[in-house]
């Protein structure tokens, strides 16, 4: 099996879900440093160690035109930059489609519908919406690349055609 790993990232944080000797692991790292270039530094730092031994990631891609965009396209940065320096190669996946991916519906205007499907799909609960998000990256890669960790519906498995391969 593909040791794989999804990616949820914000300026405050990573979220990130892997398989860990045989056990589901979601990490939830909330940096520290209060400037924000600083906190680049940190999330860089901690990826390198968050990523070790992992051979394919999922992030959750920036929605186009979002005023936040330009910030998590920094930290974005960061994550690709490690994940091409490790060798790791990676896909993105639009916010509308993971949540498509994890309830059959990617209108859906907040994160409820995907903590309650991984409830009803994993037995899993989340203390934040950013580890439900990394969790579904998680389940959504491995998914794509034939290890299944559960079956879904068809109409749920054809958001997995809108992940695009970036490195």
């Amino acid at each position: 099996m593909i040791n794989v790993a999804g990616l949820d990232l914000s300026v405050v944080g990573v979220a990130l879900t892997q398989k860990v000797e045989g056990a589901v692991c979601n990490n939830l790292n909330k940096t520290k440093e209060k400037a924000r270039d600083g906190r680049l530094v940190q999330i860089e730092a901690e990826l390198e160690v968050l990523l070790e031994g992992v051979e394919f990631a999922l992030i959750e891609a920036p929605t186009p035109r979002s005023p936040s965009s330009v910030i998590s396209g920094m930290v974005q940065g960061i994550a690709r930059l490690v994940l091409t320096k490790k060798g790791i190669p990676y896909g993105t996946l639009l916010p509308a489609s993971l949540k498509k991916y994890a309830t059959g519906k990617g209108s859906d205007p907040n994160k409820i519908g995907m903590a309650l499907a991984a409830l009803k799909r994993a037995g899993l609960e989340f203390d934040d919406d950013n580890q439900c998000d990394a969790f579904w990256l998680w389940v959504a890669a491995n998914d794509k690349l034939g290890q299944p960790v559960f079956d879904l519906p068809a109409l749920n498995r054809e958001s997995l055609t809108k992940i695009k391969m970036e490195g």
